[in-house]
């Protein structure tokens, strides 16, 4: 019985370690009597785990166990018998055995397997689940009578408001600190919500996409900051910037977890211009263009064209900002220069002067420098006291 209850803590914490496979600085380290972490060396008698508190040698013998875990059902009855030759660099393990004085090295009691195919398949399942049952917006009013939500959705056509209200034991989560990443949110609550967060929820939409029924709200408050970049440091990850909006000197810290991106020009010019007609009330005449798998564009297709994204909008389909993001050319901090314009999505923070950057874009020129207005306008992005400027795609919002 002791065994049975033992183990089963384990697979309570190899749980845990998998569903934030993606964080992919996240996982169990080295314990007195197990480790977990990434395989990143394979031989015949020993493994190299890769974990938070450092590299570990697992020691195999003939005494081994091996079981192979679903991601889907991490549980003692769902593993299965598997063997070292399924153990592959990139995989996930969970080892039992007693860890050495130094941690240095663990000989090997079980090693509880999930491989990296596994997991991307269990990735990509949930994923799609969000693609497809999914909406992204910001709270713009919130009733607490009926226990809805206002949230404006956005997609490449525009805005929509969609009501939003919460099915019977809905789930609620928040973005942790400096993180967008679905897997490092904590257990929240209705009354965490506030207006002008970002929210991502699960649940079905109306037919006409003009509400939704949400079983599960991940929320968050975030700010969009933009500006000329005054000085690099490649080797630190840091840029300064002189915030367009305060005048003031920002130093943005660029993290293993931020997003960089180039705006491509000719993308970034049109859909400018976009919102400043949308802005001054003459609405589009042409739809912008989306980003093809180069990063380029397509070609714009008149207005009333159906909407990729679905009738909720938002949704991370064909056609969604979040896959026009992902499109667009990756650049690192190197590669930004004195002089140029860029913007980056942040938590929003009581710390105006240094920021860590959850996605950077550069090309933002068009943006920045496009008059707006000062009302009514284009969207305003995230809210906070850098919102007079909306930049596609830097929605403050994480995906599972």
């Amino acid at each position: 019985m002791r065994k049975i209850l033992f183990l089963s803590a384990f697979f309570v914490l190899f749980l845990g370690f998998v569903s934030k496979v993606s964080a992919q600085s996240v996982d169990v380290g080295i314990k007195p009597n197990f480790a977990g972490g990434e395989v990143t060396s394979v031989s015949t008698d020993k493994l190299v785990l890769q974990t938070k508190d450092g590299a570990i040698d697992v020691v195999l013998s003939g005494k081994t166990e091996y079981k192979r875990v679903p991601p889907d059902n991490p549980t003692l009855k769902a593993a299965v018998a598997s063997a070292f030759s399924d153990i592959g660099v990139g995989d996930k393990i969970l080892v039992t055995g007693m860890v050495s004085a130094d941690k240095k090295s663990l000989p090997a009691k079980a090693v509880y397997l999930m491989t990296k195919s596994d997991i991307s398949q269990k990735q990509t399942k949930e994923q799609e689940k969000w693609r497809t049952r999914g909406i992204t917006g910001k709270i713009t009013s919130i009733n607490p009578q009926t226990r809805e939500f206002t949230v404006s959705v956005r997609n490449v056509m525009g805005n929509r408001d969609v009501i939003l209200s919460t099915k019977d034991k809905a789930k609620f989560r928040r973005y942790s600190q400096d993180s967008v990443n679905y897997n490092e949110a904590k257990n929240s609550s209705f009354d965490e919500i506030n207006v002008g967060d970002m929210i991502r929820a699960l649940g079905d939409k109306s037919e006409d996409g003009a509400t939704f029924k949400a079983e599960e709200i991940i929320s968050g408050a975030f700010q969009t900051i933009g500006g000329t970049i005054t000085a690099v440091n490649a080797e630190k990850g840091e840029i300064t910037v002189n915030d367009i909006q305060t005048k003031k000197p920002v130093t943005i810290v660029v993290g293993k977890s931020t997003v960089l991106k180039q705006f491509p020009a000719e993308m970034a010019q049109r859909m400018a211009q976009a919102q400043m007609m949308q802005a001054s009330g003459g609405g589009n005449t042409m739809r912008p263009p989306t980003a093809n798998q180069q990063g380029g564009q397509n070609n714009p297709q008149p207005q009333g064209q159906t909407n990729p994204t679905g009738q909720g909008g938002g949704m991370r389909g064909g056609g969604s900002l979040d896959d026009m993001l992902d499109r667009f050319p990756n650049i690192n901090v190197a590669d930004l220069k004195v002089g140029q314009m860029i913007a980056v999505s942040s938590t929003k923070t009581t710390n105006l002067a240094r920021v860590t950057a959850i996605k950077l874009l550069s090309g933002v020129e068009p943006f920045l420098k496009m008059p707006q207005a000062a009302t009514g306008g284009g969207n305003r992005q995230g809210g906070g006291q850098n919102a007079g400027f909306s930049i596609p795609g830097l929605d403050g919002v994480g995906f599972p």
